[in-house]
């Protein structure tokens, strides 16, 4: 079955449309074309702002024009992530889409109904000549998934409705009033480099298979963490073995629970069988613990080329130790409505870049 064969076609029309053009956050300028094309195309009034914000206005069909004006808001941009040897640019190439019996998935990449899939349902809307409704403003938001910078930047009398149903939510069927707060932390270790040492056997320690997830609507799930997975290898060498540490990354944004991490680690010729049995130990554990969330997650270890510098013990050891007691995933619950998470937390991303190691925390609480 192809995409646009899904039910309701309309929607799915132009959510598949909307994956074949390239929009990553703050590279919004494909997906605004689109939409200047689809309001001209239909003959419906729009506007802009300086940042690129849409809004296009659909009159009452006739006999509804004494109701309250709604606005319809979804956001452009997507979050931009694939799996390691995944061949994708996101500036330029379209989403694959794949349909696995009731799911659809992207090959290999997210697949940016986040939120797409509210931009497609208010397009269906506005093309549509058989839903009868009221004035309607349809508003198209930039920059949401680094900041809400398009929201921000909204200006006094860019909207004359009155009422407001943002569509960014995960739940069908569910209307939601408010949301949690969120703020970002990047904590920086700064190495001092060492040449390699020439008498030890180097491995790739590597997380992958893991499905990922939006850190605000799914940290509850219990998902794996491939951050926090490869640091409970690391401190399994960091309390077995004399080791060294080269290279370290995973993940890639904020709110993206990370899926792929990889490690190149250093042992002594001897150790090479225990830094092995160790990894394969953690597998085993994980594979256990992950089955009903997790059922894909692997971690590999092979041999790796030796690489020029190693990062020095002190913040080697500072920096596994530190990543092993941060938190990941619900920090606490609401006492006052069921089911709700109230604080939590992503261990996002550790990239080396420049010398320096940078990891980046998200933090999201209803409370203040």
């Amino acid at each position: 079955m192809e995409i646009t064969e899904l039910n309701p076609k309309i929607v799915w029309k132009y959510f598949h449309e909307i994956t074949q053009v390239p929009r990553p956050s703050k590279k919004e300028e494909k997906i605004i074309a689109y939409l200047e094309k689809f309001a001209k195309d239909h003959g419906i009034e729009y506007k802009k702002d300086k940042v690129g914000n849409i809004v296009m206005c659909k009159p009452a069909t006739p006999g509804y024009e004494d109701r309250v004006k709604l606005i319809l808001q979804s956001h452009v941009d997507m979050v931009c992530e694939k799996n390691a040897g995944t061949v994708h640019d996101f500036d330029n190439d379209p989403i694959r889409t794949i349909i696995d019996g009731e799911w659809l998935h992207a090959d290999g990449t997210t697949l940016g109904a986040d939120n797409g899939i509210g931009c497609a349902a208010q397009l269906a809307v506005l093309a549509s000549d058989d839903i009868e409704h009221g004035p309607i403003e349809a508003l198209f938001t930039v920059d949401e998934e680094t900041g809400m910078t398009g929201a921000f930047a909204l200006q006094p009398g860019f909207l004359t409705g009155k009422i407001l149903i943002n569509l960014d939510s995960e739940d069908e069927g569910e209307l939601f009033i408010g949301c949690a707060g969120g703020k970002g932390i990047v904590a920086t270790f700064k190495p001092e480099y060492k040449a390699a040492p020439q008498d030890l056997v180097w491995l790739r320690a590597s997380v992958s298979g893991l499905k990922g997830g939006h850190s605000g609507g799914e940290i509850h799930v219990g998902l794996g963490n491939a951050n926090k997975l490869l640091t409970r290898y690391l401190y399994a060498l960091e309390k077995n073995l004399d080791w060294c540490l080269a290279e370290i990354g995973g993940g890639n944004l904020h709110n993206a629970i990370p899926r792929e991490a990889h490690a190149l680690i250093g042992v002594k010729p001897a150790d090479k069988a225990k830094a092995e049995e160790l990894l394969r130990e953690l597998d085993a554990a994980v594979r256990n613990e992950l089955k009903a969330v997790d059922p894909k997650v692997r971690l590999d270890i092979e041999d790796a080329a030796a690489p020029a510098q190693v990062i020095d013990c002190k913040t080697k050891s500072a920096l596994v130790r530190a990543l092993y007691a941060c938190p990941h995933g619900v920090l606490g619950m609401s006492h006052e409505l069921e089911n709700l998470v109230e604080t939590s937390n992503n261990l996002a991303s550790i990239k080396q870049r420049d010398g320096v190691i940078l990891v980046e925390t998200s933090q999201r609480s209803s409370t203040t």
